[in-house]
Order: C-alpha cells, then structure tokens, then sequence
C-alpha cells in the first residue's frame, strides 16, 4: 500500500488543496513560504502516533471572510487516502491493517483516514453569538483565540467520514512515521550508547548473523542467542567480583560514614551489589570515526555534513528494527515512512546527489522504508530524480497550488518528445525555474548573463523595485526557441502545472527565401520585405507574441518588428554612440569606433559609414541592401549599419562577461554615461514585476 493524496482544508496556507503521491519517492519542491514544511505537518497529523496533535489558533488558514467566520467556527480538515500498491502481496499485513478504513474493497483498494480539528457542535450556539461583536477579522481571531480554542478537539476518524468512526489506535500504530526537520540537533541524538535511537539499533544488531542465519529452526537460534547473553552475564559477574575485591578495603571506609550517621539500622546495612547486560553495557559505547589510518576521532569532532548521514543511516537502521516482526512480534511496524526536510543541509552537491541515491535504493530495492518525503530547495538534488517524482507547490496572492511537472505534459507524440527534453535539459543550473516565483526564459548566453544588470538600469530610472534578485525571478537560457517544450509545465490555461509568471524573450531573426524555391536564411531588418517579387518574409516573433499576448501568466517579448534582428543589434539601435559597448574581446574595434564617430557628427551620411567597412562578402551586402532600400530615412540607415557590423563582431559568451562588466562598473560612477536599455527587455520586465 501506498499514501496516494492528501486533501488539506483550512490548514495553515492551504485553503482546499488536493495533492497526490507516488508509490515511492515524492520530491517537495517550490519557493520560500510555498507549503512544504506544513505540507510535511499535515500528514505527520494522522500517521505520527507519537507526535501532538493539538493545534492551535495560528494554524488556522486566515485566508477566510467575516462573514464565513461568522457563520460557522473555523475548522480543519485533513483526509488522507491510502491505495494499494501495484504487485502487492495479498498476504501481507497491509490490508489487514487498513481494513477498517476501506472506502474501496474491490482491487486496487482504497483506504481513507481524516483529521479532524473542530469546535464541539454543543459550542455553536455560544459561538456564534460571541463572535457577532466582531466588525473586523482581526477581532473575530482574537474572540476565537481567547474564549473558544480552548474548547476545540480533534478527531482521526477511518473509512467514510459520514459513518464518523474513530480510527483504531492499534491500528494507526503501525505507521512508523520518521520526520528528520531542517534543524536538527544530531549530536544530541546518535553520539552515546545512552541514547535511545543508538542503543535500540545497536541492541536489534548484535548477534545479528544469529538472528539473520534462515537456514537454522527459530528455536536455534534463540538458544543460541540466550546462551550468548548468559555467557556474557557470567563474564560480566567476574569482572564485577574483581571490582569488589579492589573496594573491599575502601567500602569499609566509605559505609562507616552510614553507620556514623545512622543510616545503618536495624541490623540492615548498606552494601554495593550489580549486574551487568549486554545492552546495558550500551551506555559505555560511543560513536566514533575510524580512518584507514588507524585514527580514530568522536563523532561529536566530525564534521556536520558526515553527522548529518550518520544519523539519518542510524534513522533507516532504526526502522527496519521497529518493522521486524521476529523482533517485536504484534509490536511490529507494517508501513515505514521517512520524511526529510532539506536534506542538503551541510551537504555538498555530490553528497547531495549519493543521498538521493542511498534514499532511493532503500526504497526500491531494499524496502527498509516503503515511501519517502523529501522538501527541497536543492537543485542537485532535484535534477537527480525525474519528473514523474517532483511535486511542486507555488504559493501567490493567498493562492497555492500544486503543479506535477511529469503531468503537464500531454499524451502524445509532442509532449513525449517534449517531456524527455525537459528531462534531460533540468540540470542542477535549469532546475532553478522550479524554485523561483517567476521566470524569464532566453534564448541563449548573453541575455542571461546581461539580463540582471540591465533591469539595474531600468530600476533606476522607475519608481517600482524593478531588481530581478528582489522579485525573486530567475533568467534560464533555454539554448535556442525551444520555449514551448518548457511552457508546458507552466501554462495556467492546463492541469498540472505550475501557473508561475514567464517571460519569453525571443529575437526577430527575420529571414527570406526565394520565390523560386529554396530554404528560408537570415536576412537583415533592411533587407525584409524590400523585394517581395522575389522572396517571401518571415520572421521568427510575430505569431508568439499575438498566441499569447492575453495568457493568463506568459507573455513574449521581443525587438521591434521592422527594425531590430537580435538582442545585440538592438543594443546598439538603442545605444548607436555608447563606447560602453565596445568590449577588448570584438573583432573590428577600431571599424567600429569610426562609425560611431561619423554617426555623431551630423553632417556625414549614409554612403560616409559605408566607405568605413572593410572589403569582405558581407560588408558588400550590407552596402547593397542600405543602398536598395528606399523606404528607411537616413538616421535609420546609418544606426543599421552600426547595429550590423557590431552583430558580426561579437562572440556571443566572452563580449556579454566583459560588457556586464563595463556596466555594472559604469552603474557605480557618478556621474555615469548613458546607457538604454531595449524597449522590449523594459516591457518584459516591467509586465513581469508587476
């Protein structure tokens, strides 16, 4: 059996939420804030037997009107649906142990276990005259929290909630539910015999190739198993009498202050007597880190990262003990479940990666533990698991909701195709688009490495924090158009995704291809639709931008349609006299300082920065097709002969490092030169921050 959802209602931030599991391994992942802790808290409310389950005012979900409040006392629900697993055993103890709860007897089962958290109904009527006197929600909580949260019960109630019956504690006992949260105090835990966790372990292990060996009868090996103990007893009580052989001189010493005092009485005297186990010599051991060396250092010296793994093996070790049957007998836990909360804490990303991998094995091929809840804000260790494990939660204006990113994708030859990219795209730097509150999608090096420090720009001259960093919105280059595979996970308009802000900034590339026939190729903005009678036009933007212009949550950006080609042309269409532009990385510097110098002096003209090109293939295109075009005025010609001759002399990674350094530097000047950014890069990011 498995926990196959969880329905979640008035709990904290979630208002009526549904969230469904895998029979396995379920990755938890999404912003600061988004639900992950309480989504961990909702369940450990039915199936932690040893945990509280008293809440209180605070873990009321206030997203609520007064009017709701007032007509009924606030109450939270949690329903948690358990389903048989595929290639279960029908003989094992599961189905036993949910069968009072079974909503579903016919294969595959289901099973439903509910919390509630209510007001008595006998209250009601007190309730609802009380909070009357509240004209504001802040003082309806603060009549609930004084006079009435008090009173609230919970419940835990199996099968059909509308029977009301309570589920059996015997029976919710065998969940063995193991929370490891993000703070926590390992050194306290696992370091000495005396604790409990290392002293069960270490009691369920020893002799353990005894209890382990099947070949021998039952009988045998608890024979064998007592004998050891006895001979240890005896070894023990030997020691124990050379103890007392070395105080018998001193104990007569030491009980004479008794007798001088008057606790030795009626002819009763006290002595120093014991014995001695084997478990309780537990308490004399200590966990240490031996190297190869023959060093050996205390566990308490080691590193936090390496303590943070020994503990969580001693955890798993600890629940194979509690799910052994031959051990504890009817005691015996059936369904082990392990939720970490940030298990990267401390951790390295190679660590991070060979813990999920630990986790995983145990769970699929050792079964130690049968289902895993991992919270996360890792991307290693999201990128090491696939899709079809991460839920993902987002958290907006009151709102969560839950997207299954292996989910949104459709079912048929598109969406396979699509999700294997995704799939194979989501490294541990991509991954980030799954954390972050909103998304801007590039198309490739330079806009992601430029994008921040030009919203730096914008920001200064806007009224509205207009920073990339501070509206939690990450860039991701998504190496060429490839936008639609990645919007499938984030497309508000189909179930399953996450309904996240994106920003797609694409270039025009205009492109023509001859009448004639032929393939499309790029062309120049100055060159499209100037010979119609022998070429068709397209180009690359046009039909996104209008596809999604009124989306609920995408929207495309991209250069103006009749003059701009790509991201570095329209730097410089905006910034046609900015040496900001000019990186040590370019090819042409010189060629191209001299086009900015006669662009500023008025007088020159087009045919002046024609003559300034160099004899090559390409500058004797450029020169035809500004000179063939009719319809550009003089000022635009003269800025696109700048925009291209700075496009074929850039290297795309190298130049976007070095000039996000120059204006990130020229940021810090004062006064600083002029720099604009692309009207299209302002839009996206304004729509974005909005």
């Amino acid at each position: 059996m498995y926990i196959s959802k969880i329905q979640i209602k008035g709990f904290r931030n979630f208002k009526n939420n549904e969230i469904v599991f895998n029979d396995g391994v379920n990755v938890i992942i999404g912003h600061n804030n988004a639900g992950k802790t309480n989504l961990i808290k909702a369940l450990s409310l039915i199936i932690d037997f040893q945990g509280s389950k008293r809440l209180d005012i605070d873990d009321f979900n206030k997203n609520i009107t007064l009017e709701e409040i007032k007509a009924n006392p606030p109450k939270i629900t949690i329903s948690l649906s358990i389903s048989q697993s595929q290639n279960e055993d029908p003989n094992s103890d599961d189905l036993v142990t949910v069968g009072n709860w079974l909503t579903k007897l016919n294969p595959p089962y289901e099973a439903l276990l509910t919390y509630d958290f209510f007001l008595p109904e006998k209250e009601n009527e007190n309730y609802k005259c009380l909070i009357q006197e509240a004209d504001d929600l802040k003082k309806a909580w603060q009549i609930i929290r004084h006079n009435f949260i008090r009173l609230y019960i919970y419940k835990i109630f199996g099968g059909n909630i509308n029977l009301q019956n309570t589920a059996d504690s015997d029976s919710l006992q065998k969940f063995d539910f193991q929370f490891l949260d993000a703070i926590r105090d390992v050194e306290r835990d696992m370091f000495s015999g005396r604790n409990t966790l290392l002293r069960e372990v270490l009691d369920f292990f020893m002799d353990y190739e005894v209890k382990n060996d099947h070949t021998k009868d039952a009988d045998i090996r608890k024979n064998e198993i007592k004998e050891r103990k006895q001979n240890f007893s005896d070894e023990a009580e030997l020691l124990l009498n050379s103890l007392q052989n070395r105080m018998a001189e001193g104990k007569k010493h030491i009980l004479s202050y008794a007798k001088d005092t008057g606790a030795a009485f009626n002819k009763a005297n006290p002595n120093f007597e014991g014995s001695l186990s084997d478990v309780e010599m537990f308490s004399a051991l200590k966990l240490v880190v031996e190297y190869e060396t023959g060093i050996k250092i205390p566990a308490t010296h080691n590193g936090l990262g390496y303590n943070n793994l020994i503990f969580m093996s001693l955890l798993l070790a600890k629940m194979q003990v509690n799910s052994d049957g031959n051990y504890l007998g009817s005691n015996a836990k059936v369904f082990p479940v392990l939720a970490i909360e940030e298990p990267e804490a401390h951790l390295h990303p190679a660590m991070q990666y060979k813990f999920l991998k630990f986790l995983k094995e145990n769970q699929d091929v050792q079964k130690k533990v049968r289902q895993i809840f991992v919270t996360t804000h890792s991307t290693q260790i999201t990128s090491a698991v696939s899709l079809d494990e991460i839920i993902c939660l987002h958290y907006e204006n009151s709102d969560l909701t839950v997207g299954y990113p292996s989910k949104a994708f459709p079912n048929n030859e598109l969406g396979i195709k699509a999700k294997a990219y995704v799939q194979r795209f989501l490294d541990a730097t991509k991954c980030d688009m799954l954390f972050a509150q909103k998304v801007i999608l590039v198309e490739g090096l330079a806009e992601q490495l430029l994008l921040s420090t030009l919203a730096k720009y914008i920001d200064k001259l806007s009224e509205d924090n207009l920073l990339l960093e501070d509206n939690h919105i990450t860039v991701i280059n998504v190496g060429g158009r490839h936008f639609d595979y990645f919007l499938y996970l984030f497309d508000s308009n189909n179930p399953n995704t996450i309904p996240k802000k994106i920003v797609c900034l694409t270039d025009r590339d205009p492109e023509r291809k001859k009448v004639s026939g032929g393939t499309y190729s790029k062309c120049y903005p100055f060159e499209y639709n100037q010979n119609t009678t022998q070429y068709y036009y397209q180009n690359n933007a046009t039909e996104k931008i209008s596809r999604y212009e009124n989306h609920p949550n995408i929207r495309f950006f991209s250069q103006d349609a009749i003059k701009s080609k790509t991201f570095e042309y329209d730097l410089v269409l905006h910034n046609p006299c900015s040496s900001l532009l000019i990186t040590e990385s370019m090819s042409n510097t010189d060629e191209l300082k001299e086009l900015i110098q006669l662009y500023q002096d008025e007088s020159s003209s087009t045919e002046d920065l024609l003559t300034k090109l160099r004899d090559s293939e390409e500058n004797t295109r450029i020169t035809n097709s500004i000179n063939n075009n009719n319809s550009w005025t003089e000022q635009d010609k003269k800025e696109a002969i700048i925009a291209a001759r700075y496009l074929n002399s850039v290297g795309k990674g190298e130049n976007a490092l070095e000039l996000t350094y120059i204006l990130e530097k020229n940021l810090k000047q004062e006064p600083r030169e002029i720099f604009n950014v692309p009207n299209y890069i302002k839009q996206a990011i304004e729509w974005i921050c909005q």
